[in-house]
């Protein structure tokens, strides 16, 4: 009950925003007796002014490029910064929209974004860019290796963030069908340096484990301009401890021992817990740098390097006892997995020619590289008596995984700057390789002491895209614009290892074309109404194609013969902009044929079902979101802003699911979609210095199962529904020194994510510019 009069108070907060929104507006349509602030004197000589033309602008964001007439939000370093504890750069959007990045703790290396109708297993449904420069990792679309590169940049290098949502612009390809992210970065043009030093501590109690996690960050920037030259440079470094990230579980007690805590799993089995995993110690350092040199007033040439470096440790804690009170592991597996050390040194580059002419023809090229150049995780291969290991072990490797990406583009304005046309086209290109082996080890905490192949898992994918829109100005009122993608994409070189066994993978290729299509209508100076529709295809990743599956001690590599997923997406959104806020209001669908999700089904000569990734007959996500934001509202300084997403996400075929209990995938709720989402910030800010943020993110119950058997809540591996608050405040000392101080989780909220998400957390900076 409490549950429920908590979430409905904090899905009742945007509306009662937009009821604030309307009530000021209609207020405002009564014009004042004069342009005064007192009446009219009639004693002065009438004069008659010639008729002029007021407009009051839509309250959104300049459209981006290429131009994307649909659904846009944005946020920006000043909001950042008075609303949000920003510990790493995925904390930027928490509040937007219909948003989530799954952020297990400080310094995670795995936050995948999910938007309003994909979830967290779905990282390749989405797009991050930073400066036009890809970060998307769409070498896989899972929570490991998946996830966006966030750390190839700080929180203070952003200096506005935008979300397009949905594959309405011919620009990008169908990994869009959720999302674009575009991260804007700073470019001062003047000398500048900034120091911080950021805090966190989080407090942590769950079953046996209690403690306090800690993070500490030192970031710094410099930057300047010389001539024709700009730079900007930034070093960031992070020492975190991460609250346990899993627990080890068993369906009985092992023999000879007690402290088991009894438990659940996800769909009601017995799960006992036998202790706490992943209690993960890491050291990460990035480097960055962004160079510019003006070769003519409109040609710039860019080049754009990141550096990032991983040291971590994974260890665990047991709650298991012998008969004479000595601790043991109970011979349970699951200590040997969740004990490792892993290092991970990534390269990011780009380069980039592009052209500001403000006239007829515009262009740029855009040439980038990411690299693995070492990524290794060692562990135990078992465990042995009491709390020892076996000697030998497994090193896992994704050394030589890389992707490089080319984006040539082209504007024509046939009409010149501002005219009724803008053209844009461009030709696209993109190489993937996976390089996933899995060694024995002699000695498990020897890196070096490899004695041969275990498993590998190798592939390659290629795709070249040409596209055109042209954004039509049909009327002042009326603007259309028109696109299409043709893309053809190719697998190859897929290699699956296990045991003594090798298999060589046929190559694959497939090829469609995305017609896509936005009227936008403004209706009236503050009313405006934008229709969307757009197809897309997203080709499987390497990842999906060449995984190995695991059943029991057997590595089988099921269907590398994956179809693209065909997506046809549509939105009705209606925004409304007054003064100091905007309102906006969508109900959108999308249609996914071929869905690419891990499900449990069967593999020939195998009389166990297995979970792998293959083709869903057809998913489909409708919903309707309700935004709302308002300035000053009722006191002069308050901010309000808010947002509620609902979400019917339902597979509507799916003929290969498999399950021993006869239940079946049709009907069902897609995993890792809620129903609900919402999210509601507060801001008060009574003078320039001082800004105090309260904040709440609702999201209510998801699935992990296709046939939506997971009911058991509030335990390892469930996906919980949560009502999370924050609270912020942000404090300009003088002009160039301020501070801030956090709570995360404020209400100290339990929930699982699968994982157990991090509880209340408090965060303290300190930021110096010179």
């Amino acid at each position: 009950m409490r549950t429920t009069l908590r979430t409905n108070a904090l899905v009742a907060l945007p509306l009662a925003v937009l009821a604030s929104s309307i009530a000021l507006a209609q207020g405002g349509q009564n014009p004042p007796a004069s342009s005064g602030d007192t009446a009219p004197d009639k004693t002065r000589k009438t004069t008659t002014l010639t008729a002029v033309s007021v407009t009051a602008p839509m309250n959104q964001p300049p459209a981006s490029t290429p131009a994307f007439a649909a659904t846009q939000v944005s946020i920006t370093a000043a909001q950042i910064n008075d609303s949000v504890n920003a510990v790493d750069v995925e904390d930027a959007v928490k509040y937007l929209p219909s948003l989530f990045v799954r952020k297990r703790n400080e310094g995670d290396t795995q936050p995948v974004l999910a938007t309003r109708d994909w979830g967290v297993n779905s990282s390749a449904r989405s797009l991050v860019y930073v400066d036009d420069i890809p970060i998307s990792a769409l070498i896989a679309n899972n929570n490991t290796i998946g996830a966006p590169r966030w750390g190839m940049l700080a929180p203070d290098e952003i200096d506005r963030v935008d979300m397009l949502y949905g594959p309405y612009s011919a620009a990008y390809p169908g990994n869009a069908m959720g999302g674009v992210l575009r991260i804007t970065t700073r470019t001062p043009d003047k000398p500048e340096v900034t120091i911080e030093q950021t805090e966190a501590l989080q407090t942590f109690s769950l079953y046996g484990t209690h403690g306090n996690y800690a993070t500490s960050k030192t970031s710094v920037t410099a930057s300047g301009r010389s001539g024709k030259f700009s730079w900007f440079v930034g070093a960031n470094s992070a020492n975190s401890f991460s609250q346990p990230l899993s627990f080890i579980t068993s369906g009985s007690m092992p023999a000879g021992t007690s402290g088991t805590v009894p438990a659940l799993n996800k769909v009601g089995q017995t799960a006992n817990v036998l202790g706490a995993g992943g209690l993960l110690h890491t050291r990460m350092l990035n480097l960055d740098g962004k160079f510019a040199y003006d070769l003519t007033p409109w040609l710039q040439a860019g080049y754009w390097v990141g550096y990032w470096s991983n040291d971590g440790q994974s260890r665990t804690q047991t709650y298991l006892s012998t008969a004479a009170g000595a601790p043991s592991y109970g011979k349970a597996a699951g200590f040997a997995s969740n004990t490792y050390g892993i290092v991970e040194h990534h390269l990011m580059q780009a380069a980039s020619l592009k052209t500001n002419t403000c006239g007829a023809f515009d262009g740029s090229l855009i040439v980038t590289h990411y690299q693995f150049i070492k990524d290794d995780q060692w562990s135990p291969y078992g465990v042995g008596s009491g709390m020892s290991f076996t000697p030998n072990g497994l090193l896992a490797s994704y050394a030589g995984t890389n992707w490089s990406t080319a984006d040539l583009q082209g504007t024509w304005r046939p009409q010149g700057y501002g005219g009724a046309h803008e053209i844009t086209g461009g030709v696209h290109a993109d190489t993937y390789t996976l390089a996933n082996p899995t060694y024995s080890s002699k000695l498990w905490q020897d890196p070096d002491s490899l004695t041969g192949l275990y498993s590998a898992g190798s592939g390659k994918t290629r795709t070249d895209a040409l596209w055109l829109q042209d954004a039509w100005q049909l009327t002042p009122d009326l603007l259309a614009t028109f696109g299409a993608r043709y893309e053809r994409w190719k697998a190859s070189d897929g290699f699956n290892f296990s045991g003594k066994t090798a298999v060589y993978q046929p190559n694959e290729q497939a090829s469609g074309f995305s017609p896509k299509a936005t009227l936008r209508w403004d209706i009236a100076p503050t009313w405006r109404l934008t229709g969307s529709l757009a197809k897309s295809l997203r080709f499987p990743t390497v990842g999906e194609l060449y995984q190995l599956v695991s059943t029991g001690a057997t590595f089988t590599s099921p269907n590398p013969n994956l179809q693209p997923e065909r997506d046809r997406s549509g939105e009705l959104a209606l925004d409304h902009a007054i003064d100091d806020g905007s309102l906006r209001l969508s109900l959108f669908q999308e249609n996914t044929r071929n869905a690419l999700i891990s499900q449990t089904s069967t593999l020939p000569n195998y009389a166990v079902p297995v979970t792998y990734t293959m083709n869903v007959g057809e998913v489909r996500n409708r919903g309707i979101e309700l935004a709302a934001q308002q300035n000053n509202v009722l006191i002069q300084g308050l901010e309000l802003s808010g947002s509620v997403t609902f979400v019917d996400s339902t597979i509507l075929a799916d003929p290969s699911f498999a399950s021993s209990t006869g239940t079946t995938a049709n009907g069902k709720h897609v995993p890792y979609v809620p129903r609900w989402r919402a999210t509601a910030v507060a801001t008060y800010r009574p003078s320039a210095a001082w800004a105090f943020t309260l904040a709440g993110r609702y999201s209510g119950k998801q699935y992990s199962t296709l046939d939506n058997t997971d009911n058991t809540s509030n335990v390892f591996g469930a996906f919980d529904r949560f009502l999370v608050f924050d609270a912020h405040v942000n404090y300009q000392i003088n002009q160039q020194l301020s501070a801030s101080f956090g709570i995360d989780n404020l209400s100290n909220e339990k929930y699982f994510l699968y994982h157990p998400f991090p509880q209340r957390t408090y965060v303290a900076s300190l930021k110096f510019r010179l």
